[in-house]
């Protein structure tokens, strides 16, 4: 069944020790109903747009291939750890692309799993909408992520504050392996399972190490250097995943589970936006630091196959850890440098970078919006740009611009592919999610249409580049 969509399915994790994974049936759909395709991301994965139907993408049919599962893992959660596992999401396995990719495919809302703890496994429209859009919209940023195939409503009551409809998500990732996969395995403490682990780890992501006697210290760092650069690319749009439990950190170094995610629009790095993070945890500001300590956990689930002698093993775990501060700031500043046009380096880049965005903190900016401005002179310029701590600026910026052989139309060039015009605003996808809920997709298509291209600079974004103008404190929850 389903071949005539395109499905090549292949199942390689089910492959792993049983103890890994759990089978999962999707609960039925009384009357699935597409409400968004991405045709796109379909035919990049070797689909039949027109062949796919509401019976698949809602669970109801599984394609030949599909091995239902649900994976195990453990994580630290707000840092507590414990042991958890796929508790609405249900791989169907892996799709193996015309361009010779393996793609993980899984249902999310699909129904309870073994591992759902008392939950319905279900999810609502709404969080599955707002996943859709977001995770669209970072790919369309240059953002390593998860993507988005479709959104189905299922016909299912969901209840939550209130009964709100039922809906499945069709998302894909390179894989679902997370720090917290290897957390479970380490804390089971059966060495020949975490070696298993470990194995597929590298064979999926990161081959060309595979036949090293150091693979396995290899495998953390490559893991250091993907996360690292990947967390610098969040910082340099603004974006703020508002969950970042080890085991919402992948191996491949992707972001997946948008649940209370968004992007900031007044640059502060104390920003926070998820209802449960209380205390700001996983605020802007400390998102660097949080992914280094959930990479030192993920360095101690290693720490058996480092090196047979304890101590050993600590000390290569450490001198790998030390990587990360220094990828990461070489990838934000590398990132800095680019926004700001700057095609060489020079030693006062960094100096140069933070002293804006301390002016930009002191001034309530806009961080999408400073740099917009920064990057074309024609859009509205804030008036915070009168002011003499950013004339100072300016008058450096500028002269160190001068001072590099590249012309400023080549400056510019680059700046215009480092700073988007549009992200998307947190009042823009609430109320275009609301739109839906009531029956009105336009709202929602034109949005995506807008998202799927950042850095274009159009008229029509134009409308889309204003943030809220509400005084309350914007709130994203789970979704759960």
């Amino acid at each position: 069944m389903g071949l005539e969509q395109g499905w090549k399915l292949d199942s390689s994790y089910s492959l792993l020790p049983e103890v890994f994974f759990a089978e999962a049936i999707p609960e039925k759909a009384v009357s699935p109903e597409v409400v968004l395709l991405n045709k796109g991301l379909a035919e990049s994965l070797g689909l039949q747009v027109e062949e796919l139907n509401p019976e698949t993408l809602s669970g109801n049919e599984i394609p030949d291939g599909a091995v239902p599962i649900a994976q195990a893992y453990g994580g630290h959660q707000f840092g507590n750890f414990t042991m958890l596992g796929d508790g609405r999401a249900i791989l169907l396995g892996e799709q193996l692309t015309p361009s010779g990719e393996r793609i993980d495919i899984g249902l999310k809302g699909s129904g309870p799993t073994a591992f759902s703890r008392g939950g319905d496994g279900l999810a609502a429209l709404g969080p599955m909408l707002r996943e859709y859009i977001i995770s669209e919209a970072m790919h369309a940023l240059g953002i390593p992520t998860s993507r988005s195939l479709s959104v189905t409503l299922t016909g299912n009551d969901v209840l939550r504050e209130d009964v709100l409809p039922g809906a499945v998500l069709v998302r894909t990732s390179s894989s679902y392996l997370r720090v917290g996969t290897f957390q479970y395995a380490a804390a089971r403490q059966v060495t020949e399972d975490l070696k298993t682990l470990a194995d597929y780890a590298i064979e999926r992501h990161y081959p060309d190490v595979a036949t090293e006697d150091n693979r396995y210290e290899l495998l953390l760092e490559s893991v250091i250097e993907r996360q690292a650069a990947l967390i610098a690319k969040w910082q340099l749009v603004g974006f703020i995943h508002g969950v970042m439990n080890t085991d919402n950190m992948t191996i491949s170094g992707e972001t997946i589970d948008y649940g209370p995610c968004a992007f900031m629009d007044v640059y502060d790095p104390a920003t926070v936006f998820s209802s449960i993070d209380v205390n700001g945890r996983y605020k802007y500001g400390n998102q660097p630091g949080i992914a280094s300590w959930n990479l030192a956990r993920f360095a101690e689930t290693l720490l058996p196959l480092l090196d047979e002698n304890q101590d050993a093993a600590i000390i290569i775990a450490e001198r790998q850890l030390k990587r990360f501060g220094e990828v990461f700031e070489r990838e934000w500043l590398k990132g800095m440098r680019a926004k700001l046009g700057l095609l060489d380096e020079q030693p006062e880049d960094d100096t140069l970078s933070k002293e804006l965005l301390l002016i930009m903190k002191d001034a309530q900016a806009d961080f999408t919006n400073t740099f917009r401005a920064l990057t074309d002179e024609s859009a509205e310029q804030p008036n915070w740009f009168s002011e003499d701590a950013f004339c100072e600026w300016k008058n450096k910026w500028e002269t160190r611009r001068k001072q590099q052989v590249a012309t400023i139309e080549e400056s510019y060039d680059v700046m215009r592919f480092s700073n988007p015009s549009v992200i998307p605003r947190n009042h823009r996808v609430e109320e275009a999610i609301k739109a839906a809920g009531n029956g009105d997709f336009s709202m929602l298509h034109k949005l995506n249409h807008v998202l799927s291209s950042p850095y274009s600079y159009s008229e029509q974004q134009v409308d889309y580049t204003t943030p809220s103008d509400s005084s309350a404190p914007f709130r994203t929850y789970c979704g759960t």
